[in-house]
């Protein structure tokens, strides 16, 4: 053969390299391409998607996280999962009658319309939490006023009987500068102020908190602003401690000195009263809320090592609910969205 030219060479190369062009193309070289280009897939992962891509991503979330949770997740992301819950239900009112208790607490007004019956099953029809300066010392005598007939109005208009109508002043409130105020102004509006000592007020909250078959093997805790009561049954008694508030911060208490009296308090509650915790008051409601399942009456806590809290309030009503946890031993801790110590004033009324 004679040598091929250089033109012939060069027409020789460019029939092969097209020859592998279309082949590539032809034998799947399109996906390989598009595989190749991270650009246009970082692209369509910003763009809408379609029903079944949506369909397609959350199996493949759910299959990750699944996968995480098999292969060792956090400490955090255990506890939730662990974090069983509560069924209980409580028996409901036949027929009965609606009462209004506003609660005068440390942090403000709160207030509660339930339906009692004759058996003293009771239903929370309404409730409202407010905040008030009035503790603050910060309110006029005819702010109170007018704040305290703004809530009784609106029992009124909701169908409360005026003689209904109940006030009880909490017992972190009775320390606080102000309360003698908002007493006074309800005295000028015919109204009797209900006052109660730390160990009434935790008999009182165990009474509309803690269901009568956990009487014998399950304790009660409210953590209040001013106080925390830890209260039990003992037979046909209440037992009730009182130890630091969620504002123990402001008086310049140590968390340390604060974990140490709350151990101490919680460890007297007999060993055989500690399979259930019923927890209420306003930083367990916090807690709560950061878990709850839809509308659900009773919400089992996290364990209090589960639980991110900047405020100042929550954190030191967290160090209260793990001193409580850690002394007691018990991992339930059931929060309850419609009981209060004032529902418990209100069942305690002989008619």
């Amino acid at each position: 053969m004679q040598r091929l030219t250089v033109a012939g060479r060069l027409l020789i190369t460019a029939l092969i390299l097209a020859g592998l062009y279309f082949g590539f193309r032809y034998f799947g070289g399109n996906e390989a391409l598009r595989k190749l280009a991270p650009k246009q897939s970082e692209e369509s992962a910003s763009m809408p998607k379609t029903d079944d891509q949506e369909s397609s991503a959350l199996t493949q979330e759910t299959s990750a996280s699944d996968n995480s949770s098999s292969s060792g997740a956090s400490d955090e992301a255990t506890t939730t999962e662990s974090r069983r819950s509560f069924t209980y239900t409580p028996p409901a009112p036949n027929g009965g009658k609606l009462k209004g208790v506003v609660e005068l607490g440390a942090s403000g007004f709160n207030s509660f319309i339930v339906r009692i019956d004759e058996q003293k099953n009771w239903k929370l029809e309404k409730a409202e939490f407010g905040n008030s300066l009035v503790i603050e010392n910060m309110a006029s005598d005819e702010d109170i006023r007018s704040g305290l007939k703004s809530y009784i109005g609106k029992m009124l208009d909701y169908g409360v009987g005026s003689r209904d109508i109940h006030f009880v002043v909490s017992s972190g409130a009775v320390k606080a500068e102000g309360t003698q105020k908002i007493i006074k102004a309800l005295k000028s509006l015919n109204y009797f102020v209900n006052t109660v000592t730390p160990e009434q007020e935790g008999s009182l909250g165990l009474r509309s908190v803690l269901p009568a078959d956990y009487y014998s093997n399950s304790f009660v805790v409210d953590i209040g602003s001013g106080n925390t009561k830890i209260s039990w049954k003992d037979g046909s008694s209440t037992k009730s401690l009182e130890t630091y508030g969620a504002k123990y911060y402001q008086n310049g208490t140590s968390d340390e000195t604060v974990t140490s009296e709350v151990k101490a308090k919680a460890k007297q509650i007999p060993e055989d009263h500690r399979k259930t915790c019923f927890i209420i008051g306003g930083v367990p409601f916090e807690l709560a809320k950061a878990v709850r399942n839809g509308k659900e009456r009773y919400t089992v806590l996290d364990a209090p090592s589960a639980y991110k809290l900047d405020n100042a309030k929550s954190k030191a009503g967290l160090n209260i609910y793990k001193a409580v946890a850690d002394a007691t031993g018990c991992d339930q801790f059931v929060f309850d969205w419609d009981a209060n110590f004032t529902i418990g004033f209100l069942l305690n009324l002989s008619k």
